[in-house]
């Protein structure tokens, strides 16, 4: 049964403010939360790391871009003037309901406080601790005690509350067709195409603890390529040294578009890709959204966020210090991703391959 105030609620707010990959994985709950009533408009609250995502998002009618400072990746700033601004923003915009995503590692009070302040009545959130009345309804957050979800069911979870659910839980992108037009172009250029196979590897990413290691991937890539197949390296404009330095110690041919692809380009050439082969970070999830099936180095720092409906492989070292939440090894050792062995990696990658003839 939907809570009194929902079944009402014309005009709601999703407040989900991570970076990118936590933003697609959010997708399904937010499809679910916008049909849940028919003519409901929903804007999305996201984090300048998550805008590009979640403008391709079904299910999203707008978006408003803010940088919240209880959140790690928001630099320091001297007062409060743009959070006072967001408050009003809000309230002006007069929201019937907000629903406030987070991980189990995350206070949702703060975001639940700015919802407050702005004069929506109805507030939705996972929350550890008693809210009061920062929450109209507030689901005890049971995890990680009490066992441990996948990022998008535990989304799913809570839009159910109010009554959201889906028949089709699995992420989902909208490409412009723009954005497509580019991105087979610019395959055009490096020489790629549909009719000759070919995968992705994107060797980056924003935590150095859930990087596998550049000359790990050198050899990956040696690999494939000497099994006979054509590699893309992908990477963003801050990753372009990191994909030259692999391609250089691979020595063999291979392609790379790295810094030269937004994230609605992105989505377009891992939907025409065979495999990507990636480190667990945004890349992983936007290929789960297009259906393209995903070799995962995963770093155990943390259990939830494994690709989500669609063939994959999950690569990793088993290591006591896993779930350490930490975006640096704190041992430094490293162990649970640099103790994948290459050969791994090249062989779940055939095994993919050959799944998706």
């Amino acid at each position: 049964m939907t809570p009194p105030g929902w079944a009402g609620a014309g005009r709601v707010l999703a407040v989900r403010l991570d970076a990118l990959g936590d933003v697609v994985m959010t997708g399904p709950a937010l499809r679910a939360l916008q049909a849940a009533r028919a003519g409901r408009r929903l804007t999305l609250l996201t984090s300048p790391a998550g805008a590009a995502a979640g403008r391709l998002l079904p299910g999203v009618d707008g978006l408003i871009v803010y940088d919240a400072p209880w959140m790690k990746a928001t630099a320091a700033r001297a007062d409060p003037e743009p959070d006072v601004a967001m408050i009003a923003r809000l309230a002006g915009l007069r929201f019937d309901a907000a629903a406030v995503f987070t991980t189990y590692s995350q206070s949702p009070l703060p975001a639940a406080l700015l919802c407050y302040l702005a004069g929506i009545p109805r507030r939705l959130a996972h929350c550890r601790e008693n809210p009061y009345q920062l929450l109209t309804d507030w689901i005890p957050d049971a995890e990680p005690g009490a066992g441990v979800r996948h990022e998008v069911r535990r989304q799913l979870d809570l839009v159910a509350a109010v009554g959201g659910r889906l028949a089709d839980e699995r992420l989902a992108l909208r490409v412009p067709a723009a954005a497509a037009a580019r991105a087979a172009a610019l395959l055009e250029v490096v020489g790629l195409d549909d009719i000759h196979p070919w995968i992705a590897v994107h060797p980056g990413g924003s935590a150095p603890s859930r990087r596998y290691p550049a000359e790990r991937f050198a050899e990956v890539v040696r690999g494939l390529a000497e099994a006979g197949v054509a590699v893309l390296l992908t990477g963003g404009a801050g990753e372009q040294p990191l994909v030259r330095a692999i391609q250089q110690a691979a020595g063999v041919a291979t392609h790379s578009l790295a810094g030269r692809l937004g994230v609605a380009e992105l989505a377009a050439v891992l939907a025409r890709a065979r495999v990507l082969v990636s480190n667990n970070t945004g890349p992983v999830h936007i290929a789960a959204a297009v259906g393209t099936p995903v070799v995962d180095l995963y770093a155990q720092t943390n259990p939830q966020h494994t690709p989500w409906s669609v063939d994959h492989r999950v690569l990793f070292h088993d290591v006591p210090c896993k779930y350490c939440y930490k975006s640096v090894c704190p041992h430094g050792h490293h162990d649970c991703l640099a103790r994948v062995t290459p050969e791994s990696v090249v062989a779940a990658t055939l095994e993919l391959l050959e799944v998706t003839v």
